[in-house]
């Protein structure tokens, strides 16, 4: 088949999509020994979620976090993740991602413009499970990078989706360390921190190894010859066939599927109701495996995260856009309401667990309890905190309710009023005492995290402000995902597996678009990148050394 069917190119290698695990397959690909590769992107940019997210890596045993002292074994990980999942990780892939991430940390430090640094007071987000670490070292932060360097190409890099100030890294932007000197030297230079100084970074390093990237090329259909892949088969910005042949196989890490209905409908626990993702990941590289006959797993999970609307497009065809919640409830002054009025979680957990709380169900009412759900704040909130993209004191936003009284306000937003006055009226008696006896909020580490530098409340329960300064605002929130956390299984070498458990020849998964070798696990800042990365390095090496026999 492969001498009768038409090719418009061929490569040793081909990966779908550019986000974080993409690019570092690509990479390693070619460092390792294949040195045709290319890139085929669905968008006209580079970077997928990657670039909107913190960039943040959780590869427990790195390297930054062993020169810092930060001692780790691989029973504490083992413990640690089997009890946020227990029982459902593969010990083969799980073993490959402790071993090779940070060999993978290492390799690009080295060979790459990517540089990390360790955020050793970054804890794991489940702070208080055994094996975890309260203290950080497992999550790594991104050095800023000049988007000097990429010339002409920088503005082919997707934008973030953060509310951080964007010229330092994510330690630098929670803690304000950078003076006003340092800021004007850093925006001079376009300096990036946070996801765009990962995807920045990476891109520079295909930039360097002149690994093409063919953009507008949706990838459709793989090619298979004797039960192996050899190709696939794109759709270019006119809807035209572009057919690449991949000598030695294909590499799918085009992301989840959390913008596609029907696939979230099929297989999601929940609704997911706002994703935060680029909307492309319509799950283009599932619907391929599935042809393929890859075994799927993991399907019922995403990487939760709270959202809200922002505005919906005027054009039935374009996206709607939603922005990311996850400081906002967390801060002193602001708690989650459902629709009864009632608190219904820690509001300063991880956002990856509170999604989950989302889909609760009601079997009296056969709805979802929590779902839809608000977040409250007042006038002092609002004085002294950024709002998503609303400054301290800035105009009330198109999405925020306002009202004089909290009863005026749940009946704007639909939420019981009673419910509501109670609810608040509890929680401000809770914070005068200082402890949150509902909910136990401020009683993690990780739960104060985000309260840095914020010296009106002091530690450990920082995360505690009262609601009584009117007046009062509604913002109705979203379930929404980072990406979703299912797809393709792979084997330790990142190769894709059918249903007897076998390699599909030439068939690699790396990122989002594959299962998630930490099932549901989330186990701190960078529970999708720093695994999904790993994998890409995992399926660049194997590839690399891959000598193909016809």
């Amino acid at each position: 088949m492969a001498e009768e069917f038409c090719w418009d190119r061929e490569a040793d290698v081909v990966v779908l999509g550019s986000g974080g695990a993409a690019m570092t397959a690509a990479i390693t690909a070619y460092d390792f020994g294949a040195k045709d590769v290319v890139i085929l992107e669905k968008t006209g940019m580079v970077g997928g979620t990657t670039a909107m997210s913190g960039g943040m890596l959780w590869v427990p045993g790195n390297p930054y976090q062993i020169e810092a002292g930060i001692e780790d074994s691989d029973e504490d990980v083992v413990t640690y993740l089997d009890t946020l999942c227990p029982g459902a990780l593969d010990p083969d892939t799980l073993m490959a991602f402790m071993e090779q991430g940070p060999e993978m940390i290492r390799y690009f430090a080295d060979r790459t413009p990517v540089r990390f640094h360790v955020f050793a007071d970054f804890p794991d987000y489940q702070s208080y499970v055994p094996g975890a670490k309260p203290d950080g070292g497992r999550s790594l932060d991104n050095e800023a990078f000049s988007f000097e360097r990429l010339g002409k190409w920088a503005g082919r890099v997707n934008p973030s989706k953060m509310a951080y100030p964007l010229r330092g890294s994510l330690m630098e932007a929670i803690t304000g360390s950078l003076d006003e000197a340092a800021l004007a030297e850093r925006e001079a230079h376009d300096y990036r921190g946070l996801g765009q100084a990962l995807a920045g970074s990476l891109f520079m390093a295909v930039l360097d190894r002149d690994i093409p990237v063919e953009f507008e090329k949706r990838a459709r259909k793989l090619i298979k010859d004797g039960g192996r892949v050899i190709g696939v088969v794109a759709e270019d910005a006119n809807g035209r066939d572009y057919r690449v042949r991949a000598r030695r196989g294909v590499v799918i890490a085009t992301g989840g599927f959390e913008w596609n209905e029907v696939l979230v409908k099929t297989f999601l626990r929940g609704p997911l109701t706002g994703p935060v993702s680029v909307p492309e990941n319509e799950g283009d590289g599932l619907l391929m495996a599935i042809e393929a006959g890859a075994q799927l797993g993991n399907m019922q999970h995403a990487y939760w995260m709270q959202s809200a609307l922002e505005f919906k497009p005027q054009h039935r065809e374009a996206k709607p856009n939603y922005m990311l919640g996850s400081d906002e409830r967390a801060r002193p002054g602001a708690i989650l309401v459902n629709r009864a009025g009632k608190r219904f979680v820690n509001e300063a957990a991880n956002y990856n667990a509170l999604g989950k709380t989302l889909h609760a169900f009601d079997a009296g009412t056969h709805a979802y309890a929590n779902l839809p759900y608000w977040l409250i704040i007042d006038q002092r909130y609002r004085s002294k905190y950024q709002t998503f993209n609303t400054p301290p004191g800035g105009p009330v936003p198109s999405y925020m309710m306002q009202a004089d009284t909290l009863e005026e306000l749940a009946q704007i937003a639909g939420i019981d009023p009673a419910g509501l006055a109670a609810t608040v009226e509890r929680f401000n008696g809770m914070v005068r005492k200082g402890h949150d006896d509902d909910f136990n909020r401020g009683d993690a580490t990780y739960d104060n995290f985000y309260m840095w530098g914020d010296t009106d409340f002091e530690a450990p329960y920082r995360t505690l402000g009262a609601i009584d300064q009117g007046p009062y605002f509604a913002v109705k929130m979203e379930a929404g995902a980072l990406g979703t956390a299912g797809g393709p299984k792979t084997n330790a070498d990142a190769q894709v597996i059918d249903w007897s458990g076998n390699p599909i020849p030439g068939l690699y998964a790396a990122g989002n678009a594959m299962a998630a070798v930490l099932g549901e696990a989330y186990g701190g800042a960078g529970g999708t990148l720093g695994p999904g990365m790993t994998f890409g390095f995992i399926a660049g090496k194997h590839l690399g050394a891959y000598i193909p026999n016809h």
